[in-house]
Formats: C-alpha cells, sequence, structure tokens
C-alpha cells in the first residue's frame, strides 16, 4: 500500500500540471493618484491597511497638484509624512529619497516632515539630505540648531492670567516669530495628519487640549484654534468609529477644561448632530468680534466696582504684588480709574 501511495506521489509529480499548485500572481501594481483628492482619499483610508511605500508617490500628487506651496494649506500632507516617517525608522531615509527631488518651493515640506517624525536620528538623516534639499539649507539649519522646534516641543500658548494681562499693558510687546497653536492653525491639521498615517492616540490627545480654547472670551486666534479642534473632533469622531471609541476611552482621565467641550463633541458625534457644534463656534465667534474680548469687559466691570479695584489686586496678589509687575498699588484717587480706563480701551 505504501509503495502505491509513493508511486502515484511521484507520478503527480513527474506529469506536467498535474496536482501543481498554480503559479502565484504578483500583486498588481497600484493605479497612480491622479489627483489630490485621490491622495486624501488613501490617506484618510490608510490606517486598517497600511502602505508605507506609496507615501511618497501621495505627497508628489499634492506638489503636482501646487497644494504644497501654501504651507499654512498643507498642515495634513506634512503630519501625514511625519507620521509614515515615524513608523517606519528602517526605511524613513529611503521614504524620503523616494519622495524627491521636488520642487524648489515645496521642498520645505522633506525638511518639516522629517523634523515632526519624532524620529531618533531625524538630524542625522537630515545632515545627509541637505544635499538634496538645496533650496531649504537655511530651514534645515534652523531646525538642526534648534531655533525651529519640533512637533513635540511645541508647547499650548497659555491664558494669560489677570495679572499677567496687566503687566502686558505696560511693556513693549515681544515681536519675535514663535511658533504656537494659536497663530499656527496648520498645526491642527498637522496633528490630524499624524493620526490619520499612525492611529496612535498621542495627536487626538494633543488636538484635546486646545478644547478649552473653544470658550475663549479674549483672544480670537485662540478661539479660533479651539474651535476647529472641537469641530474637527466632533466630525471624525462621527465619521470614524475608532476616533468616538478612543475619545470615549480618554474621557474619564481629562481635567475639567477639557472633558467638559470633550463631552460635547462626543454627544454630537454619536447623535450626528455636528452642525450644532459649528453654529456654537460659529455664535462664539461673532459674540467676541461683536464685544471685544472678554478681559475689556472685565476690566470695565472692574472699574464701574469701584477705584479701588487695584489696590484690592495688590491686597489678593501678596507677595507678587503689582508694584513688581511694574503697577504702581494705587488706592484710590484717578490713577485706579485710568489704569482700568486704559487698559479696559486697548
Amino acid at each position: 500500500m505504501r509503495r502505491i501511495v509513493a508511486a502515484a506521489v511521484l507520478a503527480a509529480i513527474a506529469v506536467p500540471g498535474f496536482a501543481q499548485a498554480a503559479p502565484t500572481k504578483s500583486p498588481a501594481k497600484p493605479k497612480p493618484f491622479g489627483s489630490r483628492v485621490e491622495a486624501i482619499a488613501w490617506m484618510e483610508g490608510y490606517r486598517p491597511k497600511p502602505e508605507p511605500l506609496r507615501m511618497p508617490e501621495a505627497i508628489r500628487a499634492f506638489s503636482k497638484a501646487g497644494a504644497l506651496r501654501d504651507p499654512e494649506g498643507a498642515g495634513f500632507a506634512v503630519g501625514f509624512a511625519a507620521g509614515v516617517l515615524g513608523a517606519n525608522p528602517r526605511d524613513a531615509e529611503r521614504l524620503i529619497e523616494h519622495m524627491l527631488p521636488l520642487p524648489d518651493g515645496d521642498q520645505w515640506l522633506a525638511v518639516r516632515a522629517l523634523a515632526y517624525s519624532g524620529l531618533p536620528a531625524w538630524q542625522s538623516i537630515m545632515a545627509r539630505l541637505t544635499h538634496r534639499l538645496p533650496a531649504r539649507r537655511a530651514m534645515i539649519d534652523r531646525y538642526l540648531t534648534g531655533e525651529l522646534p519640533t512637533l513635540g516641543k511645541i508647547e499650548l500658548d497659555k491664558s494669560p492670567t489677570f495679572l499677567e494681562t496687566v503687566k502686558a499693558q505696560f511693556q513693549k510687546p515681544d515681536k519675535r516669530p514663535r511658533t504656537g497653536y494659536a497663530d499656527n492653525p496648520e498645526l491642527l491639521d498637522t496633528l490630524w495628519g499624524v493620526y490619520f498615517a499612525t492611529g496612535d492616540y498621542k495627536p487626538l490627545w494633543r488636538i484635546m487640549t486646545l478644547l478649552p480654547w473653544s470658550a475663549e472670551r479674549d483672544d480670537t486666534a485662540r478661539l479660533a484654534a479651539g474651535s476647529s479642534a472641537k469641530l474637527t473632533l466632533a466630525n471624525n469622531a462621527a465619521r470614524y468609529p475608532d476616533i468616538l471609541a478612543t475619545l470615549k476611552a480618554m474621557a474619564p482621565y481629562q481635567e475639567q477644561a477639557v472633558a467638559a467641550a470633550l463631552a460635547d463633541v462626543i454627544a454630537a458625534a454619536e447623535s450626528g448632530e455636528t452642525g450644532q457644534v459649528r453654529k456654537a463656534q460659529l455664535a462664539a465667534m461673532e459674540e467676541l468680534r461683536r464685544k471685544g474680548p472678554g478681559r475689556q469687559r472685565d476690566m470695565k466691570l472692574w472699574g464701574h466696582v469701584g477705584q479701588g479695584a487695584i489696590a484690592l489686586g495688590c491686597i489678593a496678589a501678596a507677595s507678587v504684588s503689582l508694584t513688581a509687575l511694574g503697577l504702581p498699588c494705587v488706592i484710590g484717587g484717578a490713577v485706579s480709574s485710568a489704569a482700568i480706563n486704559y487698559m479696559a480701551s486697548q
């Protein structure tokens, strides 16, 4: 019996095509991106099925469409490229090489994506690629020297306290350019790009830290950034179940200011009523535009309370007195009223 089986096996091997597996076909090469819209659609569906080797092609599609000429409108592409690079450290340098060459005006994306990637060796890679990015040598130098921050080192602008606001009125403004979420709205898109490339919770957490600004009463830029964070979280959570699930899992661990706004986001996403979030934030923007900063309104109210407002501030400040902040503590008289009226008019 064993001989019969062995003979059958040998016969099967000897006869061409008999009992042999069909030859495996090589996978079809993906169709090139025909437009920026196609590239974005691919990016949105990247998380469940990563194809990192196609990232350079997607970036070139953005470049071909002229979508990289304005850095403020290309934050999503930057973040996505950075996320893919960071998730594929062994292939990072090769991926950038495949992204190049880019037109001089678009080379900034390769530099920023590498700086934002979070790769431990990003500086070494950037130094080696300098000759491939001649139009951005100055930008490269600023990142390598730390003059320009990486994405992880960009801190959230903190709303000033009342005493800090008072001090600022009597100091020359700092005109040095800085990178922050209020003045660089493309950073929000960058965070979303990183998330869509990685599915990591950290970009979502960073976006959530902007939520308290959705109730900002003094600064239009911060209100706009907070409103955008709230609306994009609601919209994407309504569209993608994994985002909604992540937000719900993280909600119990947030501080009160974040938790309150996040509850609105989750409710809107679950009910599909994200339009209510948009309307509420537009109304907040209109109120700030029409009535002026809440800081000014509050100062006017303090002025009506009495001319001892600044003296009361001195007592409350205790060791950190207004004198130390550059504003003398004058009790009563026209000086305190003049100071309040001046600050409220700014």
